[in-house]
């Protein structure tokens, strides 16, 4: 009888750890600066006027950074400022792109914000959404299969700690909830073309945490 009880302990511990994700504090600069461009953001863009940058997440946004090195990712999403290697989405306003999560090649899972502040990822929706950046996502640094399932385990969590969490979609998917009420945006010539993190990525990844139901994403144009 002990001899079950440990072997099932050990069962138990070894699922539990591969269910859990290990999250490495980094945060990207939020001075006082970041702060009022947060604020900034949520006024002019959505009309939401707040004391605090705070979101409640509804959906998770999956991305890749295209950017080479976990450095040269975190040094582009650390100023408070956006840079002016940036002119796409300069009128958005001066607040710098970020992300809640960046996810190293090796799997490894870095918090840049707080999970529940807003960060600049997603047009039109980053009031209700928590950004998970991959590092990488060219030719010559695809995504691996480290990153694919550490965003596999950083969603069961997240899922499991925000459950009003609906949706987890890609970044090339985000115009699809133009017209949805989660869209806030207000300028409608504010848009970008986007094709991370890639469909099979995406789909993948949605096919992996089917368990949770997530709800689907709008057909394309809605309008």
């Amino acid at each position: 009888m002990k001899n079950y009880t440990f072997f099932l302990l050990t069962i138990w511990l070894i699922l539990s750890s591969c269910s859990s994700v290990k999250i490495i504090d980094k945060p990207v600069l939020f001075d006082s600066e970041r702060k009022k461009l947060t604020l900034n953001y949520l006024e002019e863009r959505y009309d939401l006027i707040q004391e605090t940058p705070n979101i409640v997440p509804k959906m998770i946004v999956v991305h890749w950074t295209a950017i080479p090195t976990l450095k040269k990712s975190f040094d582009a999403f650390n100023p408070s400022i956006l840079p002016n290697w940036r002119p796409d989405i300069k009128s958005g306003g001066s607040l710098n792109v970020s992300a809640q999560f960046l996810v190293d090649r090796d799997g490894t899972v870095y918090l840049l914000l707080p999970e529940t502040t807003m960060a600049r990822h997603v047009i039109g929706l980053n009031h209700s959404a928590i950004g998970i950046e991959n590092v990488g996502g060219t030719d010559e640094t695809p995504l691996t299969k480290a990153q694919f399932n550490a965003n596999v385990k950083l969603i069961k969590y997240l899922k499991k700690k925000y459950p009003d969490i609906e949706y987890v979609i890609g970044h090339l998917e985000y115009t699809y909830f133009e017209n949805h009420p989660l869209w806030l945006e207000k300028d409608p010539n504010y848009r970008t073309i986007k094709t991370d993190p890639g469909v099979e990525f995406i789909n993948n990844i949605r096919q992996k945490t089917s368990k949770y139901n997530w709800k689907p994403v709008p057909e394309k144009n809605n309008k």
